[in-house]
């Protein structure tokens, strides 16, 4: 091979397993090189980050290959389904897919038709009403190694089949008195394909159709029928519906209108991550039991909760793309998920002082109604961004953890008789400290060298450390929450999760101090506070009262 061929198959963009059956596709002419995806949530609840893999995923792939991308709710469920489920999930989809222009969609819309297909089953003797109830029909359904037993009503006429479930549409039946059954096979060693049920009596109200429908579709039945109504050439789903994938392609090849290349479901791994819960109905239990603060707590895993914790949809884009797509179910640590956000701020964020834990430094020589302005960069790794202008007085703050009475060996911050250097100001030499009656340091009494005022040129004798800090005349009070992993550690699962629940991932600081610069800021402007890490303006922000959350730390403490 030659080297310029070696080169350029290095440089070629590495192809997931999806992919490659889309170009198969392609080479074959089979969807005439048109490619559509689509994203089917059951407006049911929030969308978490695992969704947010499937849609990132379903919108690149149709978006690399000039495709089309569809949100379909499946909302074929109306005791579940509401419309403020809706418009969360609308707009989670939105925020993540920002130039997305596609399509809104509602299985419900295709209910007609739906109920026209399931008449074109029974006509072919393909489908039967049944008079078994849920537990009879889980008793007939057999076993993973014992077949089961066909229903004493699976032999019933066409003409019968229709006439009941005509009856079933017009509301004759109470719910579960009757189904429809596809009518495939009771011995076969797939379960979902032993005379799945495909339409249910369910008298409740519909969030988009209301009260025209007392009969309502299986989401089996259903998906696949969707898909092939839009012309979605790849169903791109999650591992668990592979044993469902028989069932899918029986319905698309029993039925005259989607015989031609009928739409494709290609099964891939769900995202888990570490140090976090998944379910959907735990993190609905979390949030009735009060266990977090609603579901766009920022402790959640939810695309809503990830957004106010401070997460971009670049970021969010960038971890599904580093983490791949593949078969093998696996978990992801989520320091690569924290990794990805900290990358995707480093250059967009400014810079800005702020001291979570505050103690007084009274500069004594420092004149006492003087105040000068020290030139600071808003972001080292962007000189774009330019600089910005800090008021300095006699009067500072800094962390409390940056003194030390009685240092250990290796200690550079603060001490008695160990000078440093206050951040884009000057040196400062600690002469004494004042305790109050239990022994805690109140304040620590500095004098500072007017000589060495950062940007001037100085050259004399150099410190080893430097300090963050704001003017205490100056600052601004706010609140600071420091989010922490949802769960303690990995031994949980569904049945004791609430017993592992990180009790330390929420803490709340009250009265820590922030540049004045913060003053004009607005709810969801995000900063790096030197040495703390990452954080976002909380819309619990008042005028009174600004709140930040920590998006992430600034290297990550996940062991």
């Amino acid at each position: 091979m030659s080297e310029n061929n070696s080169n350029e198959n290095n440089n070629r963009e590495s192809v997931n397993f999806i992919q490659k059956i889309i170009n198969e596709d392609n080479i074959k002419g089979t969807y005439d090189s048109r490619i559509c995806t689509r994203f089917p949530p059951e407006p049911n609840g929030y969308l978490h980050v695992g969704h947010a893999k499937s849609i990132c995923l379903n919108y690149n792939i149709a978006k690399k290959n000039n495709g089309t991308f569809n949100l379909r709710f499946d909302d074929t469920n109306p005791s579940k389904e509401d419309d403020s489920f809706v418009e969360s999930i609308i707009k989670d989809v939105k925020w993540l897919c920002p130039e997305w222009e596609g399509k809104i969609l509602y299985a419900s819309n295709y209910f007609d038709k739906m109920y026209q297909y399931a008449i074109e089953l029974i006509k072919k003797g393909l489908a039967f009403v049944d008079d078994l109830s849920a537990d009879e029909i889980r008793e007939y359904r057999g076993t993973l190694t014992e077949p089961g037993k066909e229903s004493p009503h699976r032999n019933r006429t066409v003409e019968e089949n229709l006439d009941l479930f005509d009856k079933m549409k017009t509301g004759l039946y109470k719910n579960g008195e009757k189904v429809l059954r596809a009518k495939i096979d009771m011995s076969s060693p797939n379960i979902n394909m032993r005379d799945p049920v495909i339409y249910r009596i369910l008298k409740e109200s519909h969030h988009n159709t209301g009260d025209k429908w007392c009969i309502y579709p299986m989401y089996d039945f259903a998906h696949p029928i969707e898909d092939a109504i839009e012309g979605i050439t790849h169903s791109i789903c999650t591992l668990e519906f592979e044993d469902h994938r028989p069932f899918y392609d029986w319905i698309l090849s029993n039925l005259d209108d989607f015989k031609k290349a009928p739409t494709k479901q290609i099964e891939f791994a769900k995202l888990y991550l570490t140090k976090t819960m998944m379910g959907k109905r735990y993190l609905k239990r979390m949030v009735e039991e009060g266990y977090v603060d609603g579901w766009d707590d920022p402790r959640m895993p939810t695309v809503t909760a990830l957004r106010r914790r401070g997460y971009t949809p670049e970021a969010i884009n960038n971890f599904c793309e580093a983490i791949g797509v593949s078969k093998a179910q696996s978990v992801v640590d989520i320091g690569m998920l924290e990794h990805a956000i900290r990358d995707d701020l480093s250059f967009k964020v400014p810079r800005t002082m702020a001291v979570l834990d505050p103690i007084k430094v009274v500069i004594t020589n420092y004149p006492d109604d003087k105040v000068e302005y020290v030139e600071a960069e808003n972001n080292a790794d962007n000189p774009e961004m330019g600089t910005r202008m800090i008021p300095f007085s006699k009067e500072v703050y800094i962390e409390r953890e940056d003194f030390m009475e009685n240092p250990p060996k290796k200690y550079y911050r603060l001490f008695p008789g160990n000078e440093v250097r206050l951040r884009n100001a000057y040196f400062v030499k600690c002469e004494d400290f004042v305790k109050d009656e239990n022994g805690n340091v109140l304040e620590i009494h500095c004098t500072y060298d007017p000589e060495t005022k950062s940007g001037t040129g100085f050259k004399g004798r150099k410190v080893k450390g430097t300090l963050h800090w704001v003017s205490a005349k100056h600052s601004i009070d706010a609140e600071v929450r420091l989010y922490d992993y949802m769960m303690n550690d990995e031994d949980y699962d569904k049945s004791n999760f609430l017993e592992k629940l990180n009790p330390n991932s929420k803490v709340v600081l009250k009265n820590c101090k922030v540049e004045p610069t913060m003053a004009d800021k607005n709810v969801g402007d995000r900063f790096q506070f030197m040495r703390h890490g990452y954080f976002i303006i909380d819309k619990d922000s008042t005028k009174d009262n600004i709140v930040f959350n920590r998006i992430v730390s600034l290297k990550s403490s996940y062991k």
